[in-house]
């Protein structure tokens, strides 16, 4: 069972909190959407993703996050990791 969240963001805070959630370790997936709700990308993680495998994945979301002026970063926990 997962547990959900989402983050009301602009698009310069939106690298700043991927990372952060990444770093946390318990995210199964992430998905942004616009303002309007329509989801831009949907990432899977699996544990133990290396960081050189997420590269290319950082690199879009810095590129898109460059153009979003506001966002929806919606978060899908592992319940028994924690939150």
């Amino acid at each position: 069972m997962a547990n959900k969240e989402e983050f009301k963001l602009s698009g310069k805070e939106l690298m700043a909190k991927v990372k952060q959630l990444i770093a946390e370790g318990n995210v199964r997936r992430f998905s942004i959407k616009n303002k309007d709700g329509k989801t831009l990308i949907e990432v899977p993680l699996t544990v133990g993703v290396a960081g050189l495998v997420l590269a290319p994945t950082l690199a879009a979301i810095g590129a898109l996050a460059a153009l979003l002026t506001e966002c929806t970063l919606v978060v899908e926990r592992d319940e028994k990791n924690g939150k």
